[in-house]
C-alpha cells in the first residue's frame, strides 16, 4: 500500500453542513484521508444522512480502494447528533438510573441498528468515565455514575448492545475524564492521583471493557503525572498508550484520539504537531474533526515523521493492519431505513426515560389544579453538547402538559427576577422549579430556597446532573430527570400528576 493511502487510514475529518464540501473532497483526493466524522450540523434527516454516507463511502473507496469508518457521537441524552426522526435514548446516567443492564443493552442494539441503516459504522460511545467530581463541567450525566464497578457493568452492557447491532463502538476517555474540573475542549486538565487510586477508580471500567472485547478506546487530553512524569497529555504519551493500555492492560483493538482541535492540544502543542506525536506514542487513529486543511497538514506531518524515522515503520504497518482488520469485520448489509425511529424503538426509549426518573427527597407534594412552573430554557452547558437550542423550555412545556402558569427565567436569575417569579406563586396550588446546571448558576438554587418559604408545595427537578439537588431545603420534593428534552418532559408530567411513580435509583452520591 502506498504510504499516502496508508497514512490517510489513520485520520478522521469532517465538514460543516449536510453535503460534502469542496475542501473535504480535495482532502480525500489529495491526501487520501480515509475516514469521516459527522455532527448534528451534517444531519438533516435519516434519508439525507443515508445519502450523505453513501456519497462519502463512494468518494473514499474511489480514491483509496478502502471503505471508510464513518463516526458519530450518539451517546444518548444531550450528546446525540441524530435528529428526532431517529430514536434517541436517555443519557448514560439516566440509563444507569433504570438499574437494568438489559435496558442498556437493548438501547445499544437499537441505536446501532439505526446508525447502520443510515450508513454510520462506528459510534463514539460508551463513556466509561467515573464521574467522581460533582463539578465536572463536561462529563456529568454522560457517565453511568460515580461507582467504578457500576460504570464498568453498564458500560459493558452498552458496548455489547452496540456490537450486537452491528457497529463498532469506542470506550472513552482513557484513562478517565471523570475527576476533572476543567473541560478539555477549553483547557488542559490534570488528574494528580497516585497509581493505586487510578487503578481502583478510573481504570476499572476500561479494564472491564478490554476484558469484554471492546473494539476501540479513545484517549483523553489530560495530564496524569503518576502515569506520565514528563507531563504529556495521555493522547501523546507512549507510557500511557503503549506502556499502560497496550502492554499492561493487554488491549489489542483500535486506539483513537479525542479531537486534536480541542484547546487542551491545539492551544499548547498545536493540532498538527500533536497529531504526529500521538501517532508516535502508539495511537492508531487521529481525529481532526472540523478543519480539512488541518487534517491534511496533520497527515503530511505523519508522513514526514515516518520518513524521518520518528514514527517507527514496523509499528506503523501493524497499526495500519489493525485499522484494515477492524474495517473488514464490519457488517456489509445495510438495514432498511424504515426501522429508524420506528414505533417499537421509540416505545423502548420512552420506557427507559420513565424508568430513570428518580425520587430523591420524598417530601410531601401535591400538584393541585393550578401549578406554577419556573425555570430557564435549555442552554449549551458544554462544548461537547450540540449547539444552543432554546426550543426546549421546561416551564412552558410543563404548563402545556399539566396546565397552570409558566415563568421563564434567565439561566442564573438575580434577586429581582426571583422576587418577581415567586410573587406569582401565592395564588397557585404548587410550585415546580426546573434546575439546569444549578451548581454553576447560584440563582437557581436561591430560587428554590426562597420558594420553600412560601407555604405552598414545592418540587425541584434536576434536568441535567442530580448534584443540583444536594443541600436543598428538606421540605422540597426533589426529582432527578437527567435530561432536558421533550421525552423527559412527558414522563415528568406523569410523575408530577401522580399517574406513575418515579422508580429510578440514583447512580451518584449527593
Amino acid at each position: 500500500m502506498h504510504n499516502r493511502i496508508a497514512m490517510g487510514q489513520h485520520f478522521f475529518t469532517g465538514f460543516a453542513g449536510p453535503r460534502m464540501t469542496d475542501a473535504f473532497i480535495h482532502n480525500v483526493r489529495s491526501h487520501k484521508i480515509g475516514n469521516a466524522i459527522l455532527f448534528e450540523y451534517n444531519v438533516d434527516n435519516k434519508e439525507a444522512l443515508r445519502a450523505l454516507c453513501d456519497e462519502i463511502t463512494s468518494l473514499i473507496v474511489a480514491e483509496t480502494g478502502i471503505p471508510p469508518l464513518i463516526a458519530l457521537d450518539q451517546e444518548g441524552g444531550a450528546i446525540s447528533r441524530l435528529r428526532e426522526d431517529a430514536t434517541v435514548f436517555p443519557s448514560a446516567m439516566a440509563m444507569a438510573a433504570t438499574r437494568d443492564t438489559a435496558v442498556v443493552h437493548a438501547a445499544g442494539r437499537i441505536t446501532a441498528a439505526e446508525l447502520r441503516a443510515m450508513g454510520i459504522n462506528i459510534n463514539l460511545a460508551p463513556v466509561l468515565d467515573v464521574n467522581s467530581n460533582p463539578r465536572n463541567p463536561v462529563i456529568g450525566v454522560r457517565s453511568y455514575g460515580d461507582a467504578p464497578a457500576s460504570v464498568a457493568r453498564f458500560g459493558a452492557a452498552a458496548a455489547r448492545g452496540l456490537l450486537a447491532g452491528g457497529v463498532l463502538c469506542c470506550a472513552k476517555h482513557f484513562p478517565g475524564h471523570g475527576d476533572t474540573a476543567i473541560d478539555s475542549h477549553i483547557g488542559l486538565p490534570v488528574i494528580d492521583k497516585p497509581w493505586d487510586a487510578l487503578a481502583a477508580c478510573e481504570l476499572v471500567p476500561f479494564a472491564a471493557a478490554v476484558a469484554m472485547g471492546i473494539p476501540a478506546i479513545m484517549t483523553a487530553h489530560i495530564l496524569f503525572p503518576a502515569l506520565e512524569p514528563d507531563r504529556l497529555p495521555a493522547t501523546m504519551s507512549a507510557r500511557i498508550i503503549r506502556g499502560l493500555l497496550r502492554e499492561r492492560m493487554g488491549f489489542d483493538g483500535l486506539i483513537l484520539t479525542d479531537c486534536m482541535m480541542m484547546d487542551a492540544i491545539a492551544a499548547r502543542y498545536g493540532t498538527v504537531a500533536g497529531s504526529a506525536a500521538a501517532l508516535q506514542a502508539g495511537v492508531d487513529m487521529v481525529f481532526v474533526s472540523h478543519d480539512a486543511a488541518l487534517a491534511a497538514a496533520a497527515a503530511q506531518a505523519g508522513l514526514q515523521a515516518l520518513a524521518d524515522g520518528k514514527l517507527d515503520g514496523q509499528a506503523f504497518a501493524r497499526s495500519t493492519q489493525r485499522i484494515l482488520d477492524a474495517k473488514a469485520s464490519l457488517a456489509t448489509d445495510i438495514p432498511p431505513l424504515a426501522g429508524v425511529g420506528c414505533a417499537a424503538h421509540r416505545a423502548q426509549s420512552r420506557a427507559a426515560t420513565r424508568d430513570a426518573l428518580t425520587l430523591v427527597n420524598d417530601a410531601p407534594f401535591a400538584l393541585g389544579s393550578n401549578p406554577l412552573f419556573i425555570g430557564c430554557a435549555r442552554f449549551r452547558p458544554t462544548l461537547a453538547a450540540n449547539p444552543e437550542d432554546t426550543t426546549q423550555c421546561f416551564p412552558m412545556a410543563m404548563c402545556e402538559l399539566l396546565g397552570g402558569d409558566a415563568v421563564v427565567t434567565p439561566p442564573d436569575p438575580d434577586a429581582q427576577v426571583i422576587a418577581s417569579a415567586l410573587a406569582r406563586a401565592n395564588d397557585h396550588s404548587a410550585v415546580v422549579i426546573g434546575l439546569f446546571n444549578a451548581l454553576e448558576c447560584a440563582g437557581q438554587r436561591s430560587l428554590v430556597q426562597q420558594a420553600a418559604l412560601l407555604g405552598v408545595p414545592v418540587c425541584a427537578v434536576a434536568l441535567r446532573a442530580p448534584y443540583d439537588l444536594a443541600g436543598l431545603p428538606e421540605g422540597v420534593r426533589t426529582l432527578a430527570a437527567y435530561d432536558y428534552d421533550a421525552r423527559t418532559m412527558a414522563a415528568l408530567a406523569d410523575v408530577l400528576a401522580n399517574r406513575v411513580a418515579a422508580t429510578g435509583g440514583l447512580p451518584v452520591r449527593l
